[in-house]
């Protein structure tokens, strides 16, 4: 195994502070990139799409559960499967409490194209509490291209798909696939996807911050059960 040398602290502080130049370089970056994606046009979503949840019926709408975004994880199940994808799976168990997410008008929910009769034990075996439909009824994986056909075989890919409600309006904002999710599972990370972003003062394009009403910065972090839902 090859590992790092071992160096004195001050030559330790030294190698730290040179590397951190490089990390704040790739943090504004960042923020820039999430500025640019904010920018992306939109495009209506004006097909009726039907999934299946433990309310029974549902639609795309339905899915925000009255808040104004929602964040759809593409998770590979496809109706044959007796479990869910192993990667998805572990995607999964590193998102964090939802209500730091809803706090912020975003609603988080998983859709597959497996019955949900077959999603339910599943998800009580992983121990998952939140939002997951099935996808079955209709061809919402296969529009969002994570339904795929390839040498005359359908196959899955892991996705994340992130939607605007304007009142009764659908609006699909952006979409990233397999690598493009690497790095993501943390409420900013997810927020940062989003067209309304983290809401905070700071980001770019400005006013989006208070679109949802509510005060932006400290004041919105609070302790999970402290929310109103």
């Amino acid at each position: 195994m090859s590992l790092p040398e071992v160096v004195s602290r001050a030559q330790w502080r030294a190698a730290r502070e040179e590397l951190l130049v490089k990390e704040k370089v790739v943090t504004h970056a960042r923020d820039a990139l999430n500025a640019e994606r904010r920018r992306l046009p939109m495009v209506e979503i004006d097909k009726e799409y039907v999934f299946e949840g433990g309310d029974g019926k549902a639609t795309l709408l339905d899915l925000f559960e009255g808040r104004q975004q929602l964040v759809v994880y593409h998770f590979m199940f496809a109706p044959e499967w007796d479990a869910g994808c192993r990667s998805c799976s572990a995607f999964l168990d590193q998102i964090g409490h939802l209500a730091h997410l809803r706090a912020r008008g975003t609603t988080f929910a998983a859709v597959s194209r497996a019955p949900y009769t077959t999603i339910l034990p599943f998800k009580a075996r992983m121990g998952w509490t939140l939002p997951w439909y099935s996808a079955s009824l209709g061809d919402f994986n296969d529009d969002f291209e994570v339904t795929l056909e390839r040498d005359g075989e359908l196959v899955e890919r892991p996705g994340l798909s992130c939607f605007l409600r304007d009142r009764d309006r659908v609006l699909h904002t952006y979409s990233t696939y397999e690598r493009g999710l690497d790095g993501l599972g943390s409420t900013t990370s997810l927020l940062d996807l989003t067209a309304l972003g983290r809401q905070e003062e700071w980001e770019e394009p400005a006013g989006r911050a208070s679109a949802l009403g509510a005060p932006a910065g400290s004041e919105r972090v609070l302790y999970h059960d402290e929310y109103e839902d």
